[in-house]
Order: structure tokens, then sequence, then C-alpha cells
């Protein structure tokens, strides 16, 4: 049996204790939290899941805990707050680059891509040697 749990599918085959974490907003220490809470074994299949267990799981996610949708609305929301008062992490979340303090001169690909934003990334070599 599927079980559905804020709009996402967790997989079947693996534990509910790594199940839980395909829930955006549930890493694997908070689905150890939950199970405990609701005295779920988390060393289960998924598959083998009672209905009432699975339901008292879905009821107590969607219920008591901040995930998927309106997690990300909020996370987009406090950037976007960040932004409007113009404070230093808003300015370097507008502009594409590294927000918490990791240098740019190299090493910041990841964040930016190759487009030169700082003096030393994404240099054109020189045509000749000297």
């Amino acid at each position: 049996m599927a079980i559905r749990i804020a709009g996402t599918t967790l997989p079947n085959e693996k534990r509910v204790e790594a199940g839980l974490t395909a829930v955006y907003g549930i890493g694997f220490s908070r689905s150890k939290k939950i199970l405990n809470e609701l005295g779920i074994n988390p060393d289960i299949r998924i598959k083998d899941l009672k209905i009432d267990e699975a339901n008292k799981l879905r009821d107590y996610i969607e219920k008591k805990i901040r995930v998927e949708g309106e997690l990300k609305r909020e996370v987009l929301s406090n950037i976007k707050r960040l932004k409007e008062i113009k404070s230093w992490r808003g300015l370097r979340h507008t502009r594409n680059l590294p927000v918490r303090g990791q240098r740019t001169k190299t090493n910041s690909r990841t964040v930016r891509g190759n487009v030169r934003r700082t003096m030393g990334s994404g240099k054109a070599p020189s045509a000749q040697k000297t």
C-alpha cells in the first residue's frame, strides 16, 4: 500500500525512519523524533505499516509540522523580506552570490555558474604566453 503524506508518495521498500525523509522538511533526526513520539517501530518497512499507524503518521505530520509547500513558501518569504529591508544577506541573494560568508574570488562556481561577478572568476585565458 503506497502512503502519501503532504503530497509525497513514500517509497514502499524503505524503512519508515528513512522513508519519511522523502517529505520536504523532514530529515533523519526529525523522522526519529516523530516515530518515537507516535510509538511506531522505525525498523519496519513502509509497506508493512498498519492502516491506523499510517493514518496516525499522516495526521501528525500534516497538522503539527510545517512541510512541503508551506515550508517552501515560508523560506521564500524570508528571503523576500531580507531583500526588501536591503540587508546584506538580502543583497547577496539578489546578486546570486554566496550568502554565508564564503570566499568568491575562487570557489563560488556552484552558486553562480561560470559568470564573472568578481575580479578573479570566469577570467578569459590570455592570448599569448609571457
